[in-house]
Protein backbone atom coordinates (compact mmCIF):
# COMPACT_ATOMS: atom_id res chain seq x y z
CA UNK A 1 0.00 0.00 0.00
CA UNK A 2 0.74 3.23 -0.94
CA UNK A 3 1.12 5.98 1.76
CA UNK A 4 -0.68 9.36 1.14
CA UNK A 5 1.51 12.94 0.44
CA UNK A 6 -0.41 15.63 1.05
CA UNK A 7 3.07 17.91 0.86
CA UNK A 8 1.72 19.44 -2.23
CA UNK A 9 -2.21 18.53 -2.84
CA UNK A 10 -4.47 21.14 -1.19
CA UNK A 11 -7.69 19.24 0.52
CA UNK A 12 -11.16 19.67 -1.90
CA UNK A 13 -12.70 21.63 0.64
CA UNK A 14 -10.11 24.14 1.40
CA UNK A 15 -10.17 24.97 -2.89
CA UNK A 16 -13.81 25.48 -2.58
CA UNK A 17 -14.18 27.68 0.35
CA UNK A 18 -11.06 29.66 -1.07
CA UNK A 19 -13.23 29.99 -4.28
CA UNK A 20 -16.50 31.22 -2.57
CA UNK A 21 -14.57 33.51 -0.70
CA UNK A 22 -12.62 35.20 -3.19
CA UNK A 23 -16.38 35.17 -5.60
CA UNK A 24 -18.28 36.32 -2.55
CA UNK A 25 -20.53 39.83 -3.52
CA UNK A 26 -19.71 42.62 -1.80
CA UNK A 27 -22.75 44.96 -0.96
CA UNK A 28 -21.89 48.34 -0.14
CA UNK A 29 -23.89 50.66 2.58
CA UNK A 30 -26.27 52.04 -0.03
CA UNK A 31 -27.15 48.91 -1.52
CA UNK A 32 -28.33 47.08 1.64
CA UNK A 33 -29.89 50.17 2.76
CA UNK A 34 -31.77 50.67 -1.14
CA UNK A 35 -32.89 46.89 -0.74
CA UNK A 36 -34.26 46.85 3.02
CA UNK A 37 -36.14 49.75 2.32
CA UNK A 38 -37.34 47.94 -1.18
CA UNK A 39 -38.37 45.44 1.31
CA UNK A 40 -39.71 47.55 4.01
CA UNK A 41 -42.40 49.20 1.17
CA UNK A 42 -43.88 46.16 0.85
CA UNK A 43 -44.47 46.64 -2.63
CA UNK A 44 -43.18 43.13 -3.25
CA UNK A 45 -42.91 40.09 -1.32
CA UNK A 46 -39.64 39.75 0.74
CA UNK A 47 -38.86 36.49 -1.60
CA UNK A 48 -39.23 37.90 -4.52
CA UNK A 49 -36.87 40.82 -3.39
CA UNK A 50 -34.19 38.66 -2.59
CA UNK A 51 -34.46 36.50 -6.18
CA UNK A 52 -34.29 39.66 -7.53
CA UNK A 53 -31.25 40.75 -5.61
CA UNK A 54 -29.29 37.96 -5.98
CA UNK A 55 -29.71 37.00 -2.15
CA UNK A 56 -30.40 34.97 0.45
CA UNK A 57 -33.53 35.79 2.57
CA UNK A 58 -31.93 35.44 5.59
CA UNK A 59 -29.22 37.81 4.63
CA UNK A 60 -31.79 40.06 3.83
CA UNK A 61 -33.34 39.78 7.23
CA UNK A 62 -29.83 40.34 9.00
CA UNK A 63 -29.67 43.73 7.29
CA UNK A 64 -33.34 44.32 7.89
CA UNK A 65 -32.50 43.64 11.85
CA UNK A 66 -29.47 45.73 11.77
CA UNK A 67 -31.15 48.85 9.66
CA UNK A 68 -33.51 49.35 12.32
CA UNK A 69 -31.31 48.65 15.14
CA UNK A 70 -28.95 51.31 14.19
CA UNK A 71 -32.26 53.91 13.44
CA UNK A 72 -33.29 52.74 17.08
CA UNK A 73 -29.93 54.19 18.51
CA UNK A 74 -29.28 57.04 16.57
CA UNK A 75 -33.21 57.94 17.55
CA UNK A 76 -32.24 57.37 21.06
CA UNK A 77 -29.25 58.86 20.98
CA UNK A 78 -26.79 56.34 21.93
CA UNK A 79 -24.28 57.17 19.14
CA UNK A 80 -21.16 58.94 19.52
CA UNK A 81 -20.48 61.84 17.09
CA UNK A 82 -17.21 63.32 16.68
CA UNK A 83 -16.60 66.96 18.30
CA UNK A 84 -16.44 69.46 15.13
CA UNK A 85 -13.02 70.65 14.76
CA UNK A 86 -11.61 73.05 16.66
CA UNK A 87 -11.69 75.84 13.73
CA UNK A 88 -15.71 74.98 13.38
CA UNK A 89 -15.86 75.36 17.24
CA UNK A 90 -14.69 78.88 17.15
CA UNK A 91 -17.10 80.20 14.67
CA UNK A 92 -19.96 81.87 15.83
CA UNK A 93 -23.83 82.24 13.83
CA UNK A 94 -24.11 86.47 13.25
CA UNK A 95 -26.86 87.71 15.10
CA UNK A 96 -29.87 88.82 13.64
CA UNK A 97 -30.49 92.55 14.97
Amino acid sequence: MRAKSMGSKVPAERVLKDIRRATRRRFSAEDKIRIVLDGLRGEDSIAELCRREGIAQSLYYVWSKEFLEAGKRRLAGDTARPLAPPSARRWTAPSCR
